[in-house]
């Protein structure tokens, strides 16, 4: 509900309002936390830290595949040190807004045409199309966006020591 987007199909918009959501949701809700916070892993749920890398790397290699490429080895390596904890806050909410800006440049190249054309994905070459992956990142951004804000909530309710226990 924040209007057209100049320069952008409305079947695509809503891409793009997902992006804007995630970022304004994701700072609200990790402001504030710690190094620990964002790594914890209270009752066994993914980490905040996951979530975050995860929207990224899910948003670049979902938007390789709408580009008709295949994903490179150093996706794959991204991809399998998700979990990985390490970074901070900052670094984590800007590789987000890096894989969410690269998206919105690819996004804003697309027209209506392109968006029944055919796609396949993953190893298993799962069928799709341009407007299914489209509309399959908008909604897995936000279903990761409200378990890492979940998992925020958590983190600032278990003290710190407890999560192994827990």
């Amino acid at each position: 509900m924040r209007g057209p987007i100049p320069g952008v199909d409305t079947l695509l918009a809503p891409l793009l309002y997902s992006f804007q959501m995630a970022r304004e949701d994701l700072t609200k809700w990790t402001e504030g936390l710690t190094s620990a916070q964002i790594w914890a892993t209270p009752h066994g749920f993914g980490s905040v830290g996951f979530h975050l890398r995860h929207i990224a790397g899910s948003t670049d290699r979902l938007m390789t595949y709408v580009e008709a490429k295949q994903l490179s080895e150093a996706q794959l390596a991204v991809m399998n040190a998700e979990k990985e904890p390490g970074a901070t806050r900052e670094m984590l909410l800007a590789g987000l807004s890096a894989a969410f800006e690269n998206a919105e440049a690819v996004v804003r190249s697309l027209n209506r045409a392109q968006l029944a054309e055919p796609r396949a994905v993953g190893r298993k070459r799962l069928p799709t199309t341009v407007i299914g992956l489209v509309f399959h990142i908008a909604e897995h951004n936000q279903r990761h966006v409200g378990q890492a804000i979940s998992a925020a909530k958590w983190a600032r309710i278990v003290p710190v020591g407890a999560y192994e226990q827990v």
